[in-house]
């Protein structure tokens, strides 16, 4: 759907979709070929856009508009939301994203490639490389449509993903996300496994965390959609604290004695972060126990790493010619 829609300058903004779906619904008896509804803005300016071209073939797509052979109709389904344009554009991202949930395009640019968790704002973010000029077109309605919005430190070139939307963004495009966790497929048996009880872990210490600060502070499962942030969990040394101060990465374990593996980029963020990292290792056949606790260790790069109480062993080395 997205690579279709490349060719058009400009996919709609919300008072020229707001103005095209009022007349359909005002006028349901008139017969609308496309001429008669591109003639509505001809030489118009509609949010400081002079040409909107790829508008209707765009709610074509998303089945709010309809199409017969003698006429364009507005889907009576979304005449229930056009009492006021916010109203409108709700609907209008709901259906968009479910228009798309199947899409590959859409899936490579909401990867965990390009996300990332912003600590200060508490949401996620998308790299501005994610869209690049192939998808401009789509980043520019995703921001005319508050879907998303410019990161407040320009120098991160990235946005801001609408936390109003976040649970449609969970619908569409998280289970796609988990799924592209899964590597190679070869190994994705015993790496579907090896997911599973990752999750199964960072749903127990998200839970912990938050009974631990007395469900007074929300706690962000980051690993939830990015996978290379270096920690799972972002969470908080104490209610009072107003910031994000706690980095978590849980390991998950079975046996009698805990081991977890530390790959190369979660090693490098524990010793960026330092006394604000923290290792949970969970043991698997003990975390359904009332009242168990995991094994917290705070700034592990230290505090493990040169400890004689963990044994230290090395499972591979990058061999590289000089």
């Amino acid at each position: 759907m997205l690579n279709d829609l490349r060719k058009y300058d400009c996919l709609g903004t919300p008072n020229y979709f707001f103005e095209l779906f009022s007349t359909l619904k005002s006028n349901p008896s008139s017969i609308w070929q496309r001429p008669d509804l591109e003639k509505l803005f001809f030489n118009r300016v509609i949010d400081d856009r002079p040409i909107i071209d790829g508008g209707i073939e765009l709610a074509l797509r998303m089945n709010v508009l309809q199409q017969s052979e003698t006429s364009f109709q507005l889907n009576s389904d979304f005449e229930n939301y056009m009492n006021s344009v916010p109203q409108m554009i709700d609907r209008f991202n709901q259906l968009l994203f479910e228009s798309l949930k199947n899409d590959t395009d859409f899936l490579n640019i909401f990867s965990s490639k390009y996300l990332s968790h912003d600590v200060i704002y508490k949401s996620l973010q998308i790299d501005n490389s994610a869209f690049g000029f192939k998808y401009s077109n789509f980043k520019q309605l995703l921001l005319d449509f508050n879907a998303i919005g410019e990161h407040p430190t320009p120098e991160f070139k990235s946005y801001i993903i609408n936390q109003r939307y976040k649970k449609l963004f969970d619908k569409s495009v998280l289970p796609e996300i988990k799924k592209r966790k899964i590597g190679i497929e070869e190994f994705r048996k015993s790496m579907e496994q090896q997911q599973i009880y990752g999750e199964e872990a960072e749903k127990f210490v998200l839970k912990f965390e938050t009974e631990r600060l007395e469900n007074k502070k929300k706690v962000d499962w980051v690993a939830e959609y990015v996978v290379n942030e270096g920690y799972d969990i972002a969470s908080y040394n104490e209610i009072e604290d107003e910031q994000p101060n706690r980095f978590i990465e849980v390991k998950s374990y079975d046996g009698p004695k805990a081991y977890f593996y530390w790959s190369r980029n979660e090693y490098q963020v524990a010793k960026l972060k330092g006394d604000k990292y923290w290792i949970y290792l969970v043991n698997r056949s003990k975390m359904r126990n009332e009242n168990y606790q995991p094994i917290m260790k705070q700034n592990p790069f230290d505090t493990i790493l040169t400890d004689n109480n963990w044994n230290k062993q090395v499972e591979k080395y990058k061999i590289s010619l000089i």
